[in-house]
């Protein structure tokens, strides 16, 4: 428990999550090092596409950034994330077999929630953070301050219509420990090769989440 109490730790200290999704796994090394240089070594690289397992493996073995799992809905995902080394598993919604999975490898489950339901069976497993996902057609940052009145307890990522605009809304919450987002890592810039757009974008998204 200790281990994934440490990378709630480093999310919350992060603030910042980077949804990552690569087509050739060829731009995986790059990428890394592009969000590293702009002052986010954290990535959640979601299983979207082909390419994301080797993705995984390659930003993993680097060993200076916080890597997630994205859009994993089935244990055998579970399995094949962390033994390509990713250190949490993140999905859409909350799936029972997929938490109990991670639990079992020893990761970070991030489930997707909407409602108090989801949140309390959430609870029931174990976790005390989830992921808030969409956040942007969920009510945003108003529905998770008012389920944190139920839920002192439990910290959110919200994900899912998070950019600039209300990145501070969010963030504002003490429910809130880190948002996920994809505009400092927009797949048209990423197939272009322009890295260095990259490091700029996650530099100004880093300095507008500690502003």
């Amino acid at each position: 428990m200790s281990h994934t109490t440490d990378l709630l730790e480093q999310l919350g200290q992060a603030r910042l999550v980077p949804v990552v999704v690569l087509e050739d796994a060829v731009d995986a090394a790059p990428l890394a090092e592009a969000l590293v240089a702009g002052g986010l070594a954290v990535a959640e690289v979601t299983f979207r596409t082909e390419a994301a397992l080797a993705a995984i493996q390659t930003i993993a073995a680097r060993g200076d950034v916080l890597l997630g799992a994205g859009t994993v809905l089935r244990p055998d995902q579970v399995d094949a994330a962390v033994d390509a080394g990713a250190q949490y598993i993140v999905s859409p919604g909350l799936s029972e077999p997929v938490v109990r999975r991670a639990a079992e490898r020893g990761v970070l489950a991030l489930p997707g929630t909407v409602t108090a339901t989801e949140i309390q069976a959430a609870l029931e497993a174990g976790l005390r953070a989830v992921k808030y996902f969409p956040a942007g057609t969920s009510g945003g940052a108003p529905a998770i301050k008012a389920l944190s009145a139920p839920f002192p307890e439990v910290q959110f990522v919200p994900t899912g219509g998070v950019g600039p605009a209300n990145l501070g809304d969010y963030l504002s919450l003490p429910s809130v420990l880190a948002v996920g987002g994809s505009w400092m890592v927009p797949k048209d810039v990423i197939a272009a090769g322009d890295f260095e757009q990259i490091t700029a974008l996650t530099a100004e998204a880093v300095q507008l989440a500690a502003g």
